[in-house]
């Protein structure tokens, strides 16, 4: 059995220092044996940077996905990204944009396809469709000998990310949301072994409005004028998924939530 973690939201530094503290030991005990991070908010709470990156990847992820806001902090990623094919954004970004939208890693000896793709419902981009996009990245990656495929649907409506869930039921080992940074409760796996949680839940500070300084965001909905977010720094937690997947048919046989206190 190959086991996959899932982690949610990375949120700044508090978010980097769970994700270091926890990977680092379910690596080690053999709970987990291949990571996938979604870091897009890693930087100060709005991006990710090559030294983050770079530090993810040490402390033992092994692919990263970013969301929306993978170029928020455009000069500090654009360029790595054209090298480092584990950096992910969106496959449904226009064609023109850096980077690649899936990857190929190998673990185990497995090849585990990774698929990151974002919603249209809601979210301030307008990207093509994810159901299209993802149909073209599953073809790449089984291209590259990917025989266990997970997927990241980055997306604001849990309606549309279940959706893309029952259309790659029994094409992926797994689908799992990013982006509203509250962990849901629908964990499955279904009768043709594809495992689904709608949301990851965030990884970082839970004295926060989703990872921000409470007070600036109370003052923004009471006044309705923009203040800076500053990360927050309290009671930081760490938010994912635990997926099994045999490794002989790329099909999952568990999914566990994963939501641990830093203590």
């Amino acid at each position: 059995m190959l086991k996959i973690l899932m982690i949610g939201d990375t949120y700044g530094d508090p978010g980097l220092k769970a994700v270091e503290l926890f990977v680092g030991r379910m690596k080690k005990s053999g709970e987990a044996d291949f990571v996938v991070c979604n870091a897009e908010n890693a930087a100060g709470g709005a991006g990710i940077t090559e030294s983050i990156a770079r530090d993810l990847f040490r402390i033992g992820c092994d692919v990263l996905t970013c969301g929306d806001h993978v170029f928020d902090r455009k000069k500090e990623i654009e360029d790595f990204m054209q090298k480092e094919t584990r950096v992910l954004r969106p496959a449904n970004f226009p064609k023109a944009a850096p980077g690649v939208g899936s990857c190929v890693v190998e673990s185990k000896g497995i090849k585990v396809g990774v698929i990151h793709v974002a919603g249209q419902v809601f979210m301030r981009f307008h990207f093509t469709s994810p159901f299209h996009a993802v149909d073209e990245e599953i073809e790449k990656v089984k291209k590259q000998g990917a025989s266990v495929i997970v997927v990241d649907m980055h997306a604001e409506a849990t309606s549309e990310k279940t959706a893309i869930s029952w259309y790659l039921d029994g094409r992926v080992a797994a689908v799992v949301g990013t982006h509203t940074h509250v962990q849901t409760a629908d964990d499955r796996v279904s009768g043709k072994g594809t495992a689904c949680l709608t949301d990851l839940g965030m990884t970082g500070p839970y004295d926060s409005v989703i990872g921000a300084e409470k007070e600036s965001i109370i003052r923004r909905f009471l006044t309705q004028i923009h203040t800076k977010k500053e990360v927050a720094r309290n009671d930081v937690r760490f938010s994912g998924a635990l997926v099994t997947v045999d490794e002989r048919t790329g099909r999952a046989t568990a999914i566990e939530r994963v939501h641990k206190k830093l203590q």
